[in-house]
This record gives C-alpha cells, structure tokens and sequence, in this order.
C-alpha cells in the first residue's frame, strides 16, 4: 500500500470537513484545511472550520493548517504551499495518510499541479510604498524597470496587478519560487444538485447567524480588527460589519449575504471546471456518499485501477437544470460502490 496526499474538495456547504474526517478515521489520516481563511485565529463560524467534526481528545482527528495565525498578519499562496508541503511530509514520515480538506481552489489546485512564482514573494512594505501611488505612477515604474515581456503580460487595469509585476521587476531571478506537483493525488468531491446545494447553504447560514457569527464579528473588531480587514475576510465578515455599522438591517444583511454566498458557490464551480478542463480527474460524489468514497479511496491506496469519473462539471450544467447529470450517471457511481 503506497501513500499519497488525498484531496477532498467541492463547493461551500457540501460536507466536505464531515467526509474528510469520516474517511481519516477510516484509513489512519490526518486534516491538512486548504481553506484561505481558517489559518486566522478567531475566525470560527464564519470560516466553517466545524471544529465538532475532528472529534474529542484522544480521539479527534489531527488538524493543520488551522489557527495557526492572528488576524492582522498576512497569509498568502506562498505560505500555503510551504506549510502544506511541510505537513505533508511530516504525515507521510509517520506512516499515516495526509487529507487535503478545503474549498479555496487556488490553493487545492497550485498544489495538485506545482506553482511557479517568479520574483519571489510578495514584499509588503514596497506593496504598501506602491499602492499608496496613483496608476500614472505605477506605470511610468513599471515601464523605467520592466522588460517588453512583463509589462505585456501585465493587467494594466489593476493597481495590484501593475504593483506585483513592478515587485517581479525589482527582484532578482534567483527569488523565483518553484513548488512542484503532488504525486498521484486522488481528488474527490461531495455532489449535490443546484437546488440541493442552495437549501444546504440557506440552513448553514441560518443556524451560524443562531450560534452568535454576528458576536465574533463584533470582538474580532473589538479586538483591533478593523472594518477594512474584516471585509477582506470575506462574504460573512463583509456582511456581518455592515450591519454593524447600521448600513444594513439585520434580515437586510442576511437575504444579501445568502445571495453572496450562493454567488460565489458559482464561483467556485467554475473553478473546478477549469481543473478538469486542464485534465485534473475530480471524482465527484453523489450526495457525499461515504461508502462510495472510501472503495475509491481504497482502489487507490492499493494502487488499482480508478473508474472514470461518472460526473464531470466541465462537460455538464452544475445542477438540478442539467438533464446530462442523469439517473444513468447516478446508477454508474452506484454500480462502482459495490467494487472491492
């Protein structure tokens, strides 16, 4: 049996944490999140980090990669691969199975197939120099230092676009950071239909607005987070400020926020269908099923054949309005179950 990182990803509200950890109890894994916002600390319930889910000393589930930085520091794609890889390393050198668990694609996707950053990493205190400048400026930089190659490759029509590539210009070729592909990664995904997905999201919302996601807006800014980090954070803590700062009423803040949250489920769907347009194989699971996951992830830990995904985004609409995910494609993903 060889060891390889597994990938368990998918939209927002798929149950991806609750299958991630199921299926480490099953094959002796630990929980690496690829989730870009449950590396801060204090940001709870409005990450879905479920930290219910790992379980109870002695018998939870390993997390990394999860309140391991405070809210004002900065944590980007750099850091991710890094500390990702590190993680990786550390669980496999233990014998165990290491469980990429996230939604943020960035991230499952650059380590799936390696990420070149040339220039290094970003700089913040020039980042802050240069957006402090107005575009004019930043271009006239950009074209005193840069080669024909990086100002034609640049969008011009984003201030943090034109920074980076002025960071890239002023870097030497030797900061350029390489991080190579997984190893015969097995990536699957909770599939749920379109009318499926929107009620789970509604019911998530609802009962995170129940256990107090307004309160851990409220001491996160108590607490020296401002308004402008807070909508950096995302939907929920965009949303969430608003109504605390009266520009919003409260079921306001919340039709708005559901409709945001369902947006970028959308978003995100994109994404994967990019992945597999780039010929990443995303074994999509109907309705999260356990049983099914885990004889995929038993073929593959055993190093045997793996079906065809039966469902794939990039040939289908994501959804209830999509005749071409059919029953026929369901009863395939169940015929699969029954393998050894």
């Amino acid at each position: 049996m060889s060891i390889h990182p597994l990938i368990v990803t998918g939209p927002t509200a798929t149950g991806k944490t609750r299958l991630a950890v199921n299926l480490a109890r099953k094959y002796n894994g630990e929980i690496i999140s690829a989730d870009s916002r449950q590396v801060y600390k204090g940001l709870d319930l409005g990450t879905g980090k479920d930290l219910e889910e790992y379980g109870t000393p002695p018998d939870s589930i390993p997390a990394h990669l999860i309140d391991i930085v405070e809210p004002n520091q900065e944590f980007h794609l750099k850091k991710f691969l890094e500390s990702a890889q590190a993680a990786i390393q550390d669980i496999m050198s233990r014998g165990k199975l290491p469980i990429i668990a996230g939604g943020t694609p960035l991230y499952v996707n650059a380590l799936i197939r390696g990420y070149q950053l040339p220039g290094g990493e970003p700089d913040p205190e020039l980042r802050k120099q240069l957006l402090e400048m107005d575009e004019r400026q930043l271009l006239e930089k950009l074209h005193q230092i840069a080669s024909p190659e990086l100002i034609q490759r640049t969008d011009t029509t984003q201030k943090k676009r034109i920074a980076r590539a002025i960071e890239i210009a002023s870097s030497n070729e030797d900061d350029a950071l390489n991080y190579p592909p997984l190893q015969n990664p097995l990536v699957i995904a909770p599939f749920f239909d379109r009318a499926e997905i929107h009620r789970r999201i509604e019911l998530r919302l609802d009962e995170r607005l129940q256990q107090g996601m307004i309160r851990e807006v409220e001491m996160l800014h108590q607490h020296g987070v401002s308004w402008e980090r807070l909508d950096w954070f995302g939907l929920e803590y965009r949303y969430i400020a608003k109504f605390l700062k009266n520009e919003l009423e409260l079921q306001e803040m919340r039709n708005q926020l559901l409709a945001k949250i369902r947006g970028f489920c959308k978003s995100q769907t994109i994404w994967f269908r990019k992945m597999e347009r780039e010929g990443i194989d995303i074994h999509w699971i109907q309705d999260g099923d356990f049983n099914h996951a885990a004889n995929l992830v038993k073929l593959w830990l055993n190093n045997k054949p793996l079906p065809k995904p039966t469902i794939r985004l990039a040939d289908t609409h994501y959804g209830a309005k999509s005749k071409t995910i059919s029953k026929q494609a369901v009863g395939r993903q169940s015929a699969s179950q029954d393998r050894p």
